[in-house]
């Protein structure tokens, strides 16, 4: 008899029906048609395409994500279960120098490795609140592939290795305790590519050409260990794109990473285990939890068809819920004749210009997963870029999420703890041109901050000075953000003039939040001119007028 290891030494991806057998998985996972919720949304583009965001979300404006799992354990920033991996990357070199060559202590041991030891959820939430925040993100599994929830349809999770518990209940109770919604991110639809670097090997050194723990590791392996019982491959996700024997330089590995790296928008493998698995991991994660939002790391939706079908399964089970959609879904890159399907998010960039869909951002004071590096060196960003990028992603249509990340034993630093302090003290007064607030006919003035609406355009995103201004409305009243407090005693409000499109009623009374009482005002056909007073209500910046 063929056994599963000879499969795979072979290079042959994991046959679906001896993987199901093996763990126990129901038939259902690789051969079954997929179950979805029945409603009005199919399936399809067309369909999903109907969809509109809720007025909550529109309303929040503002959450706040714990991007936590095990890869903060070495607190070594992003990407560690694949780094790890790479020969020369120096999260690689750490990982050798801290806990062993990566063919003996794998990802899977830093899994074991994560305990939470310290984590005060109800603590760190009531901090979250305190600082605005008006929806909870919960990490659900990242492209490690690991659940962090009780997981039916896959044993690597956080209930039954590393911290054992449901991460993901935890927060979502704690947080609808509190008033927030919850949203839950799923990156794990590109596990199949990102992590084949676990069964690559050493190109240079004494143990060139061995092979890293992925490739040898199977269930039988555990017997007598802590993971008896599991299934590696599973975790690890079968050989899909196993780097060739032969690559005797760094060099040659690293191009060979590159190349492969570029399947991140490809359609997914011949793996129909693979894809129908996560599919069941998602709807169990929606089912079970009901999140008010879901994020899918990915452009467009994720691994074909099982993408459109998570996502109709989701918004008709919100109907079917709560007698209306209250459900958010938000994806990336999207063309034109896919747009619409769910609300767009833009990583770590935002807007030119008031988009007609609401859409949101997604961003981090640091790197995603922690990084004691860079904390060490104090450099997260200030609120000051913080609440400045609020200002401006509201005043165009979107809603910012901001990652605080979270240590491996479930606690922030001392730098996290002063910058929600500080932030609170901005949201406590100028959460009112905020929340619940919609764009004016016109998002601001001042000279263009990003040149397009593209991910990761935040980087080359010109500093804000006293020419910049955003608006915002809401029933009768607008409020003007200055971005920077003016020079010279005035602020000068060049779309304000008489007979303006974005205040065309009459202006009665202007007040700067965090100030008593109102300031002297000008209105001439060009512009308003705002007498100030001598000081800024504090200095960190978006300072909030109400206009009535």
């Amino acid at each position: 008899m063929i056994s599963r290891r000879s499969l795979l030494k072979n290079g042959t991806l994991a046959i679906a029906a001896m993987k199901a057998r093996a763990m126990g998985w129901p038939a259902a996972s690789t051969s079954a048609p997929r179950k979805i919720a029945p409603g009005p949304f199919k399936p399809e583009w067309e369909s999903l395409k109907q969809y509109r965001a809720p007025e909550w979300f529109r309303d929040a404006k503002f959450g706040i994500w714990a991007h936590w799992s095990a890869q903060c354990v070495p607190e070594q920033g992003d990407w560690y279960a694949r780094n790890m991996y790479v020969q020369g990357h120096p999260q690689y070199e750490f990982h050798v120098k801290n806990y062993g060559h990566p063919s003996k202590f794998g990802f899977m041991q830093i899994d074991h490795l994560w305990k939470a030891e310290r984590w005060e959820p109800e603590k760190l939430m009531d901090l979250y609140v305190k600082a605005g925040a008006k929806y909870f993100f919960t990490l659900a599994n990242h492209v490690d592939n690991f659940d962090n929830y009780d997981s039916r349809y896959s044993d690597w999770n956080s209930t039954r290795i590393g911290p054992r518990k449901d991460i993901v209940g935890t927060w979502a109770k704690i947080a609808r305790e509190r008033g927030l919604r919850l949203g839950v991110s799923n990156h794990s639809a590109h596990a199949w590519h990102w992590f084949q670097t676990a069964y690559a090997y050493d190109a240079e050194g004494p143990l060139a050409g061995v092979r890293y723990d992925a490739y040898n590791l199977e269930k039988e392996d555990g017997k007598g260990k802590w993971w008896e019982g599991l299934d590696p491959q599973e975790l690890y996700t079968g050989r899909n794109m196993v780097m060739p024997a032969g690559l005797t330089t760094i060099e040659q590995q690293k191009e060979w990473h590159e190349k492969n790296d570029l399947v991140w928008n490809e359609a997914p493998p011949p793996n129909a285990d693979y894809v129908n698995r996560w599919f069941l991991r998602c709807q169990d994660l929606i089912d079970h939890y009901d999140p008010d939002i879901v994020y899918f790391d990915d452009t467009e939706l994720p691994l074909g068809q099982a993408g459109l079908d998570i996502t109709a399964h989701y918004y008709n089970q919100s109907i079917a819920r709560h007698g209306k959609l209250e459900a958010v879904a938000t994806a990336k890159n999207y063309t034109p004749e896919h747009l619409g399907a769910t609300a767009v998010d833009i990583e770590r960039g935002r807007a030119n210009e008031i988009l007609a869909a609401h859409w949101q951002t997604d961003t981090c004071i640091g790197d995603w997963h922690y990084s004691r590096p860079l904390f060490e060196r104090h450099g997260y960003k200030t609120v000051t870029q913080v609440v400045q990028t609020l200002v401006d992603v509201v005043s165009k249509n979107g809603n910012l999420l901001l990652n605080i990340p979270v240590r491996g034993d479930g606690t922030i630093d001392e730098d996290e703890h002063s910058f929600l302090e500080t932030l609170s003290t901005w949201t406590r007064t100028n959460g009112e041109a905020i929340y619940g607030t919609r764009p004016c006919v016109r998002f601001g003035e001042g000279p263009p901050d990003v040149a397009d609406s593209s991910m990761f355009n935040e980087s080359k995103a010109r500093p804000y000075d006293e020419r910049d201004i955003r608006f915002t409305q809401k029933v009768e009243t607008l409020y003007v953000f200055a971005m920077v407090w003016p020079k010279g005693g005035k602020l000068r409000v060049a779309s304000l003039g008489t007979g303006s499109q974005v205040h065309p009623k009459v202006i009665n009374r202007v007040e700067l939040l965090g100030a008593s009482g109102s300031l002297p005002f000008e209105q001439s056909a060009e512009k308003l001119s705002v007498t100030l007073p001598p000081d800024p209500p504090n200095d960190i910046g978006a300072y909030a007028f109400r206009i009535s």
